[in-house]
């Protein structure tokens, strides 16, 4: 016997809200598993590639994780060291930074920061703070960014899986296809594809919009002298995944740290806020139409707001799993919609007849 149109949307409700509370639960176990998925994901068109031209699945399966860990185990072995030297010397400085700030503040601002302001009393309380706590603050980092035993977990499993998942992907797809309820399979592959379209177009080309302005904002930093230009510029680069929110913090961050390095030197600190200008305009007029495209459905503000609430909800895993939440939503509040304005709802018999009479 067939369910009714109730007794669906309820079935596929609790269904939703148990995958979400599942996905919560095992949210501290979850980040290599989902990684490897995403990685799958964003190399399956070029194991399809690879198949076209005569391969098979396992010997594509296998030239890509070899070039991939190639590349990956070169990249750590060139930034990591790096990453992890300018870290630890950015959370050494800092304190000497908010010094020299709070230094042009009073000589800019003597009357409103003298010694018996509240603002000064603050700052200075606030630098001393920096001071006391800007070894363990630089332990608890590092210890908390490159745990041993996560590390090599991690390190581990996601490539594993990405293999597996990269391996048997077509046959999953097909899997799951054929898993679909017969009564709405077409309407279902149709979603599908939607969401593919939208996932493709704005994940892989959002993470290669990343990963070039990324690498041109550490290299042109690290060329200008920039100190902590390869973590200023790797930050812009990752968090340029987030609309506006890259540039914002990356110009801000270069800059100031320009305005203290090359104080004496004004001339530099305009180049580096080109470098940002530069790389905007560079991200606005072609990488973004090109490989990312206007027609994604994300929203900046829908999209923010998923990776904001998720991030609360389970932290970096989170992260990784409010874009492919966000653009499910976004396909199925559009379905819902469509069938809404051609529905009796919104039309009305009077709309429907008319309809029918075309």
């Amino acid at each position: 016997m067939a369910l009714s149109a109730p007794q669906q949307f309820r079935a596929w409700s609790i269904g939703a809200v148990v995958t979400l509370f599942l996905l919560w639960l095992l949210s501290g176990v979850l980040l290599p598993f989902i990684t490897g998925m995403a990685i799958a994901y964003f190399l399956d068109p070029s194991a399809d590639k690879l198949e076209d031209m005569g391969c098979s699945r396992v010997v594509a399966t296998s030239i890509i994780t070899f070039v991939g860990m190639f590349f990956g185990f070169l990249l750590i072995a060139l930034l990591v060291p790096q990453l992890i030297q300018q870290l630890a010397a950015l959370v050494v400085a800092a304190p000497d930074y908010f010094s020299k700030a709070q230094d042009v503040l009073v000589g800019r601002f003597p009357a409103l920061l003298d010694e018996t302001s509240t603002i000064r009393g603050a700052l200075d309380g606030f630098v001393a703070s920096m001071q006391e706590r800007s070894g363990d603050l630089a332990n608890a980092v590092l210890a908390s960014a490159f745990s041993v035993v996560d590390a090599v977990v991690f390190i581990v499993i996601a490539p594993v899986v990405a293999f597996y998942m990269l391996l048997d992907w077509d046959r999953m797809v097909a899997t799951i296809d054929s898993w679909l309820p017969r009564d709405h399979r077409h309407t279902l592959r149709k979603l599908a594809r939607e969401l593919d379209s939208v996932m493709s177009g704005f994940v892989r080309g959002q993470l290669t919009v990343c990963a070039i302005l990324g690498t041109l904002y550490a290299v042109a930093l690290m060329l200008v002298g920039l100190q902590f230009g390869l973590i200023v510029g790797l930050i812009a680069g990752l968090l340029t995944f987030i609309p506006y929110v890259g540039s914002l913090i990356g110009g801000a961050l270069s800059i100031g740290l320009a305005l203290f390095q090359f104080w004496d030197s004004p001339e530099w600190i305009v180049v580096v806020a080109i470098i940002f200008a530069l790389g905007q305009t560079l991200e606005g007029n072609f990488l973004t139409p090109k490989l990312v495209g206007g027609k994604v459905g994300l929203h900046p503000v829908w999209l923010m707001f998923a990776l904001s609430a998720f991030g609360t909800l389970m932290g970096f895993t989170g992260m990784l799993v409010a874009v492919p939440v966000a653009a499910c939503i976004g396909v199925f509040s559009r379905f819902g919609l469509r069938q809404y304005l051609d529905g009796r709802l919104y039309q009305g018999l009077d709309g429907l007849k008319r309809d029918e009479d075309v």
